[in-house]
Formats: C-alpha cells, structure tokens, sequence
C-alpha cells in the first residue's frame, strides 16, 4: 500500500493526519516530562525524610546499639534509592523526553518542507490550467468573432446596394477575423498539450513522490515511538539490581539487630559498680539506756563502715555513653592544643598554607604596585607616584602581620612535631635595620614564590670554607656587574655592606635564596640581597670578565 497511488487526492487528510502524528508524539512526550517530575518529587521527599531522621549529633555521641546502627543503615540504603529515582528521572529526561522533542522538531521541519513541494506542484499545475483555459476561451471569442463578420460579408456580397467598398471592407476583416481565430486555436491546442502533460507528472511522479515521503516519514515517527516505549521500560529495568541491592542492605540491617548486644551495652552504659545495699539493722529501744552499743544490734550490715570509692563513680560517669544528651565540648584554643596531636598537626599545616597564600598575594601586590610606582615616575603624565604610598605601605603592613602569624602556627607546628621550626628566627639586616628610601618598602630577601624565603638568611658556609674561598689568591671571576639601589649594612656574617649607587662585580648568580655575591672594587667579597641591586650579566660566557 502506498499513499503516493492509493491517495493521490487525499492532500488535505494527509496534512491533517501528520499534524496529528506529530501532535500525538508530543503528547506522549509530555506524558514523560509528568512521569519524570514525579520521580524527581519523590526522590527528594526520601531524601528530605532520610535527612529529617539523621542523627544530628558526631558519630561519637551516638549509641551504639545495634537497632540504631541498622537504623542509620537504612537511613542510608533509602538514600541510596532515592539516588537511583534520580537516576530513573535523569535518563527519562535525556533518553526520553529530550530525544522525543528533538525528534518532534525535526518531523516538524520535515514534514513542512514535503507539504510545501505538494502546494508548489499544485500551484503550478493549477497555473498551467488557468493557461490552457484563457487560451481556449480566447479561441471561443474569435471564433464567434469571425463567425460574425463572415455572416455580415455574405450579406453584403448578396446586397445589390451595397457598394463595393463596403464588400471589400467586410471581406478583409473576415480574412483577419479567420486569421486570428486560427492563431488562438493553435495557441489554445499547445496550451492544452502542455497541460495534459504537466498533469500526467502532477499525479503520476510529483505528488506520488511526496505522498511517499509523507508517508516515510510517518512510519519513522512510528518506529520512534516503540523505541521510546522500549527505553521507557528500560530505564526502570536498569536500576532494578541496584534497588535490589538497597532492599538486601535493609533486610541484612534489619538482620543485625541483636537484643542481646544492645542489653550488654545498656549494662556497661550505666553500671556504677556499687554493691547493693544490705539489710538493715534491727534497733531495740526497749534496753537499758547504759547498754553497750553491740547490744542495740541483731546483726551487723554486710558492708557496714563501707563508703563508695568516688574516683570509681567519677570514673563510671566518664565512661557514659552521652544517649540523649550532647557531649560537653573543649574550649577552642588558638593553639588548637585542645585537639590530638595527629588532628592539630593536620589544622596547622592547614592554616600555615593559607596564611602562605595569603602571603603570596600580598607580596604579588606589591610588586604590581613597585612596577607601577616606577611607570609613573618614569612617565608622570600616567599618574602620581605618590598616590601609590598608601597602598604600598598597607600592603607592608598586612605582610608584617602575615609572616608573625606564619611565624606563631609554624613555632607550634615544630612543637607538635617534636623538630625545630623550619623558619629560622634570624633576619637580615635589611629587615631589621635598613630603611627604605620614602615612597619604596625595604626588600625583605628575594622575591621569590616562595614565602618561607622571605625571611631566609644569607647562606651559611662552613667557616674554615668561607675563609679558604676569600683568602684564595685566584679570587673567583666576575660573570656580570650590579649598580646598588639602596644601601646596604650587611651586619650578619657573610653580608657585604654598600652604599647607594655603589657599582659591584657579579661573581656568583642568585640560587634561588634571594642573595647575590659581589665584590667591591677593593676586592672585598660578600653577600648582597638581590632585590637591593640592578644587575647586568656579561652576554660572553663566565669568566671572560676578570677582576681588576
């Protein structure tokens, strides 16, 4: 059966029909938008009422009975299943809903397109008729037109007062009468042809290979249908081990509770460890009042002079387990010496890495804010250097505050770990003594990525090696020079002291600690800082340039 022969003149119903498919499509896809809503309403009800019935206190505070740990298991298991609602929801929204949308659009598009070509290859045949039929109305009127004067002519010709003139006249517009007649007729003739022939590919090729396409297209639409009914069950299918696997856990919880268990921990729960009282003495009033006091007595109480150990019930209580009550908690101490070491170690490493980072923000700061200083007093049509200084010394400030918290956590870190801190206490004289010309913070060691660099010293050679290297008599070569920006005292060991715009010799580069090795022209040798210097290595290779 094919809807190109057999409804070669059912375009309305076909149109009608398509919508209708497409329009059904949807609806089955709003069908799976409502079913999805409700399996993501009801997930998140189970997640709220799992939520609703958690405990709110720390594993430590809870019981430790076995109907609540299986409790709490379920509590889990449930969660777990309301994971697997989503899951169902999910897939319907994208395996289903969406593709059965995207699906509709594209029959939407598809099916406008095939009906445009019918409405196009209507017009044009309805065109070519309105041709075929003008032409041959128009060779209707000639004909009659001709008709006419042929009739007006004889009349004339048999009319003996009709003058020749008048004969010749008539004569002459039945020749063109006759002749335009014959040119409609032919005109009406090729019309007619081209139009049988135009309709003979109407109903026999164009509107057959529309109709089929039309009804392709409905047969995808059907067959997505059934794979969207299949993926609809599918979805459920899927999930049904793993809810299996929740109702086993349920099942296996509710297997765990043992009585016996949770009576033993009721026991060790609130067991004093008191004795229970004995009897009580028979006292008779009735005796001589000088009587001896073993005289007042029948027997004598089993724990009589006995008094309950109180470090054993103070114990007792420590050992309680906190049911319906919340644990008393520790003071928080800025130490954190409130926490086990493991637990303390683990939060200052933390907070020293976050101060770090701070640290590292600041100084990047910083170091914009120099650059920027340094364009506008080189171009000071950009801006006012002086601006900067607030800023700048801001910035200083919070680094100051930032490295004496790095300092603290970090001192009580080394305690915690039982090793020297890593920070060495000592600074450089640049930090402590020297200041910085006004408007430009004094460089505290190198600007390296590093913050625990800041406040490094210079290195520390062994003595006798320090000495051997500067009393050598072939003093190492200069690999560059370096014109000093500020002062320098160098009044740790191993610094060398110079002054501003002093010219040094470079011999040995800066290894990442923020400190340079120089040499005066006096041929003293020592550490300089390497934020304090503007140095210009020798573009030939070490040891070209030599000391003088």
């Amino acid at each position: 059966m094919s809807w190109g022969t057999d409804l070669w003149d059912q375009f309305e119903n076909l149109d009608k029909h398509t919508q209708w498919g497409i329009d059904f499509l949807e609806r089955y896809a709003k069908f799976v938008k409502e079913r999805l809503e409700i399996e993501q309403t009801y997930a998140k009800q189970l997640r709220n009422l799992v939520k609703k019935y958690c405990p709110k206190r720390s594993k430590e505070d809870e019981p430790r009975f076995t109907s609540c740990i299986s409790f709490y298991t379920i509590l889990n298991e449930l969660n777990d299943y309301a994971g697997q609602r989503e899951v169902v929801a999910e897939e319907m929204g994208h395996n289903v809903y969406g593709e059965l949308m995207k699906y509709s659009q594209d029959l939407k598009s598809e099916r406008k397109h095939h009906l445009q070509e019918g409405r196009k290859a209507q017009q044009y045949l309805d065109q070519c008729w309105k041709q075929m039929d003008s032409s041959k109305k128009k060779f209707e009127r000639e004909c009659k037109e001709a008709e006419k004067i042929q009739l007006l002519f004889e009349r004339l010709d048999n009319d003996i007062n009709a003058t020749k003139s008048e004969v010749e006249k008539a004569k002459a517009q039945l020749y063109l009468r006759t002749h335009m007649a014959d040119e409609s007729k032919n005109e009406y003739a090729a019309q007619l042809q081209n139009f049988n022939g135009e309709q003979w590919k109407h109903f026999n090729a164009a509107i057959p290979q529309i109709f089929k396409n039309l009804q392709a297209m409905d047969e995808r639409r059907t067959v997505k249908l059934g794979e969207t009914y299949r993926s609809f069950a599918e979805v459920e299918r899927r999930v049904i081990p793993i809810i299996s696997k929740c109702l086993e856990g349920m099942v296996t919880a509710g297997k765990a509770v043992d009585e016996r268990k949770d009576s033993i921990i009721v026991v060790e729960s609130f067991k004093s460890g008191f004795e229970p009282p004995g009897d009580f003495p028979f006292e008779d009033f009735s005796q001589n009042i000088y009587r001896t006091g073993s005289d007042s007595t029948i027997g004598t109480p089993k724990n009589e002079g006995t008094k309950p150990d109180p470090k054993h019930s103070m114990s007792k209580a420590k050992n309680k387990l906190w049911l319906f009550g919340k644990k008393p908690k520790a003071p928080t101490l800025e130490d954190l010496s409130h926490l086990p070491p493991e637990q303390r170690r683990k939060k200052l490493q933390q907070r020293v890495e976050e101060l770090n980072k701070e640290l590292q923000k600041e100084m990047d700061q910083r170091d914009a804010l120099n650059k920027m200083k340094d364009v506008y007093e080189k171009n000071p049509q950009m801006g006012d250097p002086s601006s900067l200084q607030p800023k700048i010394s801001e910035t200083m400030c919070t680094m100051e505050r930032l490295r004496s918290e790095i300092h603290k956590n970090e001192s009580w870190l080394s305690e915690v770990e039982g090793k020297p801190s890593s920070r060495s206490d000592r600074r450089s004289s640049a930090d402590v003594n020297h200041h910085a010309p006004p408007g430009r913070e004094s460089p505290e060691g190198s600007y390296t990525d590093d913050p625990s660099q800041e406040h490094r010293s210079p290195p520390q050679p062994d003595p006798h090696e320090f000495d051997d290297e500067f009393d050598d008599d072939d003093p190492l070569p200069a690999i560059g020079h370096c014109k000093a920006l500020y002062a320098f005292d160098g009044q740790n060991e191993g610094t060398l002291v110079m002054r501003e715009d002093e010219v040094l010799y470079v011999i040995e580069e800066d290894k990442g600690d923020g400190w340079t090795r120089a040499r005066k022209q006096t041929g003293e040798e020592g550490y300089v800082p390497s934020s304090y210097v503007d140095i210009t290595m020798e573009k030939s290779s070490k040891g070209a340039v030599t000391y003088i």
